[in-house]
């Protein structure tokens, strides 16, 4: 009864954020940027270092394993939206996710790793080589994927007796497909090993990448089979995610196919690799996986402001990430209105012992100043925030900042 009753009125105060006429606008705002009729940046923040935002708001006093993971959810979510809500965008209903089980792709990480801290889910990590020859290659696997209906329709019951009664309650599927072979690859193989057969080994690495692509490609097929796909989404790997051009225009309700979800790819660890180089072993296979959806996001922390005319040849490409280290003035002026930019601000500006708001401008200035003279459309998320240096005003002092700026624009 005590977990019942604490999730209840957490689950309210959820439930008025998520209808609140301020989160329907912010929805149209999201739905403007990712269709290309922006009328100001989308700002969001995410992968926060929650172990050093510790306060009572965020303290979990559930004692059930379920209810903890709900009023997890809840008070992060309040909480965000209570300090640094920028424009975070809530969904009017609480989503149990589809319980799916995979037999994975017959390979295991074999690392060295050591933790940040006890509450940091930062780590350093050394990656042995598992895939050093051609003999290891067939070791991989393409997987099976099966749905897990009883395990699903127990937990969603469980979730809708508590809470059912104050805010809907939705089962969801993948509302978007991930592919991130190279940063895989890293993990299966060390970095230092990757880079060098790219040079000494190109045959080699093909036929790895194709035999890693076999393996999305499969999985990709079964979760559209077995109806387990989402047109549905609010948030596109931290960045906007609604559009009125998804789900597809052929789509008629039923089960989603991948026509009608995001594609989202990366190889991060190409940031250093020539253009030709990431076109040949990343670019040409991505046709194959994310390609196949309706929109495409592609780039994560690799700078891609010399590369979007080979990212561009991605079917469906709609977003392409501008990071720190790339030239967003550059980027802005080859991207013009034809793609978002999901931009990310240089997250160390936030991990010093107090902010600088005049370099915070500077940063935001040049952004804003590109967009603005090449007709952008742009989301600005600050992520991949390992630290605030135990000063979470510095988080609330940088969305302050920056939401005064692209609204005064």
């Amino acid at each position: 009864m005590h977990d019942r009753v604490i999730l209840r009125e957490l689950a309210k105060q959820y439930a008025e954020l998520a209808n609140s006429e301020r989160n329907v606008k912010t929805l149209e705002l999201h739905q403007k940027v990712n269709d290309l009729e922006m009328a100001r940046p989308v700002v969001l923040i995410d992968e926060l270092p929650w172990g050093e935002l510790a306060c009572d708001d965020l303290k979990l006093v559930c004692e059930d394993s379920l209810c903890r993971q709900l009023e997890n959810q809840f008070r992060r979510t309040l909480f965000k939206a209570k300090q640094m809500r920028a424009d975070m965008i809530v969904p009017p209903y609480l989503g149990v996710g589809k319980v799916v089980h995979s037999t994975g792709n017959g390979l295991v990480i074999d690392e060295t790793t050591i933790k940040g801290g006890e509450e940091q889910s930062i780590m350093a990590h050394e990656y042995h080589d598992i895939l050093a020859t051609e003999d290891d290659l067939e070791k991989i696997r393409m997987p099976e994927i099966s749905y897990d209906d009883a395990a699903t329709m127990d937990r969603y019951e469980r979730v809708h007796d508590l809470v059912g009664d104050v805010i809907p309650v939705q089962l969801k599927g993948r509302d978007y497909f991930g592919v991130v072979t190279w940063d895989n690859v890293a993990r299966y193989r060390g970095v230092t090993n990757l880079l060098i057969d790219l040079a000494d080994r190109p045959e080699f690495l093909h036929q790895m990448v194709r035999k890693l692509t076999d393996v999305e490609k499969c999985q990709l097929d079964q979760l559209e089979a077995l109806g387990l796909l989402d047109a549905d989404p609010y948030s596109l790997h931290c960045t906007a995610a609604r559009t009125k051009d998804l789900p597809s225009a052929d789509y008629k309700g039923g089960a989603p196919t991948r026509k009608d979800i995001w594609g989202r790819g990366a190889a991060q660890i190409f940031a250093h690799v020539s253009k030709d180089m990431h076109e040949e072993f990343d670019i040409s296979y991505m046709k194959e996986t994310v390609g196949q959806c309706g929109l495409v996001y592609y780039g994560c922390c690799e700078p891609l402001d010399k590369k979007i005319d080979i990212v561009e040849q991605i079917p469906n490409l709609r977003k392409i990430s501008i990071t720190p280290w790339a030239d967003v003035d550059h980027a802005a002026e080859v991207m013009g209105d034809r793609y978002v930019m999901a931009i990310k601000p240089n997250p160390a500006a936030v991990a010093v012992a107090k902010t600088d708001p005049q370099e915070l401008r500077k940063e935001m200035s040049r952004i804003l100043s590109a967009v603005e003279r090449h007709g952008c459309s742009c989301d600005i998320v600050l992520k991949d925030i390992s630290t605030c240096n135990n000063r979470p005003e510095n988080l609330f002092e940088w969305e302050k900042i920056v939401m005064d700026m692209v609204q005064a624009g």
